[in-house]
């Protein structure tokens, strides 16, 4: 049997959508030719109960629960929502997220009370096989608040921690020997490291190898070259492979979701160095597939060892300036406070409507992926490409409709080229991957 897939980026939803609206038939109707049908729901749900977490994915997202009525009506069936978000209402917001997801009868993953739930398997059961989803969060980015969003494992005496399915990232700076002495004379003479020095003398940090210096938390390592280099943690990854190693013996099809902010160079759409290593030890532990999101824009696609990997597949829906209450912390990140509209907080952060995710045509142009799997492999791959309304007003843009603007593809096309992906228009303007 075939199994066919189709699999969206972000769904940064904030207000309802109108079933009847424009664009809405044809994505639904795309959609639900796909056996499985997945997207990043970037927000928490619940009925704004809860408190505001100290730190946010950089805004506070909420949706009351109705609102997944949009989701489904999309025709969506799986769902990851382990991302910079998943944490904006603090564990009470996040365990409300899972458990009205669970209700409206979502399959998800990435999530949960404790590091077991949330790093598991969930499995979509359909008439032409089964599909399994593991979904992984990238943490090293600072806005989701670096370690403190990561599920906690359980004890014997204690009950585990709700968060995220982490993926930590191992990161440190290559410098050249010129460059590692003005680093470590700076260290010594500024006593930045004075406070972690005395801790690890106590035994509560291990020692640092030779040929290495830290500056409070970022560690420089003598080379013969100036880079930043970052791998996946080890220890996460082999929680990730073992959960793909127990979803291939229970499922035809293995996806990995993965949300991640952060890039290599100076492009957002150059996905990380990490990011890349990750993706391939996934599929070499047996993943079938790689559905990245995070950034907000497309990124390359590589087809590694007849796998595809979407290293972003951009933005589904977006409504960042549609948030209808803020907690004052988000006020006071630009300087107001509650006593002002949420019209003041967006036009202060986007400096007068000139900047942001929303003056950005690439945020509100991606592709909606259609794969088929047979017989343990992916068959072909269609890329339908997406807008998002871009130049209509914030209340009216962010929801998508099928594209005819053969720039999307092209611009992604020429992106792929540094992973060895060919992309070709076809006559109906989508993307055709050869694999």
């Amino acid at each position: 049997m075939e199994i066919h897939i189709a699999a969206a980026g972000d769904m940064l939803i904030q207000r309802r959508i109108n079933h009847e609206s424009e664009g809405f038939n044809q994505v639904r109707d795309l959609l639900f030719k796909a056996d499985a049908r997945f997207i990043n729901l970037e927000t928490t749900v619940h009925n704004g109960e809860f408190f505001a977490n100290r730190f946010s994915g950089g805004s506070y997202l909420r949706i009351s629960p109705e609102t997944l009525e949009d989701v489904k009506a999309y025709g969506f069936n799986i769902v990851s929502f382990a991302n910079n978000h998943s944490m904006d209402f603090s564990h009470a917001g996040l365990m409300e997220t899972k458990k009205h997801i669970d209700n409206f009868g979502f399959v998800n993953a990435g999530a949960g009370a404790n590091l077991d739930e949330a790093s598991a398997p969930s499995y979509l059961e359909t008439k032409n096989g089964r599909v399994a989803i593991i979904s992984v969060v990238a943490t090293m980015d600072s806005t989701i608040g670096s370690d403190e969003a990561l599920a906690g494992k359980q004890s014997r005496r204690f009950i585990g921690r709700p968060g995220v399915n982490g993926l930590r990232i191992d990161g440190h700076v290559e410098v050249t020997k010129d460059q590692f002495d003005v680093i470590k004379e700076v260290a010594q003479l500024s006593q930045i490291n004075a406070q972690l020095d005395i801790e690890r003398a106590e035994g509560y940090h291990p020692p640092l190898k030779a040929g290495t210096v830290n500056l409070k938390n970022i560690k420089f390592e003598l080379s013969d070259r100036t880079k930043y280099v970052t791998h996946p943690n080890k220890e996460d990854m082999q929680r990730i492979e073992k959960a793909i190693f127990v979803a291939k013996k229970q499922a035809d099809c293995v996806l990995v979701s993965v949300h991640s902010h952060e890039l290599s160079g100076d492009k957002k759409e150059n996905p990380a160095d990490f990011l890349v290593e990750f993706a391939h030890n996934c599929i070499d532990a047996g993943a079938h597939a790689i559905i990245g999101h995070g950034p907000h824009l497309l990124r390359p696609v590589e087809i590694y060892k007849g796998c595809p990997i979407f290293y972003s597949l951009g933005d589904f829906v977006i409504h960042n300036e549609c948030i209808p209450f803020a907690p004052e912390d988000m006020y006071a990140s630009q300087g107001l406070n509650s006593d002002d509209t949420m019209f003041d907080l967006f036009k202060n952060r986007s400096k007068d409507f000139t900047r942001g995710l929303m003056r950005d045509r690439r945020m509100l142009e991606s592709v909606i992926a259609n794969f088929d799997f047979k017989d343990g492999k992916i068959t072909n791959i269609v890329l339908t490409p997406i807008e998002l309304n871009f130049d209509k007003e914030i209340w009216q843009s962010g929801n998508p409709r099928i594209s005819y603007n053969h720039n999307i593809i092209e611009r992604l096309s020429d992106m792929s080229i540094s992973f060895n992906t060919k992309i070709k228009l076809d006559a109906h303007g989508n993307g055709i991957i050869e694999i």
